[in-house]
């Protein structure tokens, strides 16, 4: 079966690397010539574990191809995946622009039943808006049939690839059997692992994917709530989460404090959500707060820090990490990129590492400073703090980093270390929640 995947994003790029994977003809199609170059040449315009040698298996294999010829790839298809951006409008809700203009490019070079499956996130009713954007725009919507699909991804970044090789559930919204036939073909080798299937009408699938987001960004800022309780009342929020976790009604993912949920979709999805709500005359009251409270808890890491250094102007402060998550170069909604800018704001100084998201971040904040490594970013600095759960920040060498510091002021907000054992180092240190 032929596959066209329309956005080489981060969605787009893995599905249809994935999907060629499972033996599938792919054709990855995108409007930037730059990035459809890039990725003819060998080169992968974003990092993501083992996509970049999957790419190149697949592209030797003859089953994974890239261009910016939109109709190429439609024409040769019989499943169009849109993967493309639907970034938020200023009033939250999602920008279907993109979306739109490639329901107009799919109208027009029909020629013969198609599948067009969204894979990007959208509000409730796309699929459906998606339908008449084709049939107004065909030049004879009679002639050639299609329908449409509603099957959200579940990629996290750093796991992408085994995400969508091991999923935990594949969600299907569509009203035709037909198009249920192909998707379930596409999908035949997850199946053969007895992956579940979830079939559902399309507008169950589009709030599918906006309820889980909402729910785990939630979940997060939940325990981030205990955690400055706990810093409050002498508590440790590492005993409470394990005890929560352990309740089989819970589980212990995503109990995990720090500086607050970040990434492409999070920030974006709840956001867009209590948007979706709003549009339907409901106040999604609980996840109002939960977006409030996450842009909050920034602000309190900050106050940390101030409490531990006194006034920031003049003061040097060292920051490890600058990607949303490990294992990703992506800094959109990133804590640490926001604590940096309040940092600055108070008149401190900044000097930073990230083992993959530097460069993305020169981009925004050109005149901080960029370390090499974790000890030249301690040296002579106010303070040290830990902003990214990155494995290299676990093992650091502390009686290095003590003697390269200005003050041995150590702020953990990824709690990756022992607070007795940074005590008996004679640090200054503060963790989430474990005073």
């Amino acid at each position: 079966m032929e596959i066209c995947i329309i956005g080489t994003g981060y969605v787009g790029l893995v599905t249809g690397t994935c999907l060629s994977d499972f033996g599938l003809e792919v054709i990855c199609v995108d409007k930037d010539s730059e990035k459809i170059e890039c990725l003819n040449s060998g080169r992968v315009p974003i990092y993501e574990p083992n996509l970049e040698d999957l790419i190149q298996k697949n592209v030797n294999a003859g089953r994974l191809s890239f261009t910016t010829d939109i109709e190429k790839g439609i024409k040769e298809s019989k499943a169009i995946f849109i993967a493309v951006g639907t970034p938020p409008n200023d009033d939250n809700s999602a920008d279907l622009t993109q979306i739109e203009k490639v329901a107009q490019q799919i109208a027009q070079h029909l020629n013969g039943y198609k599948v067009i499956v969204n894979k990007s996130t959208v509000p409730v009713g796309t699929a459906g808006k998606i339908k008449e954007i084709i049939n107004s725009f065909s030049p004879s919507p009679l002639q050639h049939p299609f329908d449409v699909v509603s099957n959200p991804e579940f990629l996290r970044e750093g796991s992408a690839v085994y995400d969508f090789t091991h999923p935990d559930k594949i969600v299907i919204g569509t009203t035709s059997i037909k198009a249920l036939k192909i998707m379930q073909e596409i999908y035949r080798p997850l199946y053969l692992i007895d992956t579940p299937f979830m079939i559902t009408n399309p507008e169950t699938a589009e709030l599918i994917k906006y309820a889980c987001n909402a729910f785990l960004a939630t979940k997060i800022t939940f325990i981030n709530e205990i955690a400055n309780l706990c810093d409050k009342i002498g508590a440790d929020v590492h005993q409470v989460a394990r005890a929560m976790g352990l309740d089989g009604r819970i589980s212990p993912k995503f109990l995990h404090p720090g500086p607050g949920y970040g990434g492409s979709c999070f920030p974006k999805d709840t956001r867009a959500l209590c948007s979706i709500a709003e549009s339907f005359g409901y106040e999604f009251q609980s996840l109002n707060a939960v977006v409030s409270a996450n842009i909050r808890q920034r602000e309190l890491m900050v106050e940390k820090i101030k409490r531990l250094v006194g006034k920031l102007r003049g003061k040097q402060i060292g920051i490890l990490g600058l990607a949303f998550k490990m294992n990703t170069d992506d800094i959109r909604e990133s804590s640490s990129i926001d604590i940096i800018k309040i940092l600055l704001g108070e008149g401190a100084k900044i000097k930073c590492f990230d083992p993959l998201a530097m460069d993305n971040t020169k981009k925004i904040l050109p005149d901080i400073i960029y370390c090499q490594d974790e000890y030249e970013t301690a040296q002579g600095c106010d303070a040290l703090v830990i902003a990214t759960e990155w494995n290299q920040f676990r093992n650091l060498d502390l009686n290095k980093i003590k003697k390269l510091l200005k003050n041995p002021t150590f702020v953990d907000l990824r709690n990756l270390y022992e607070p007795a054992t940074l005590k008996s180092l004679s640090f200054i240190y503060e963790g989430v929640g474990r005073k």
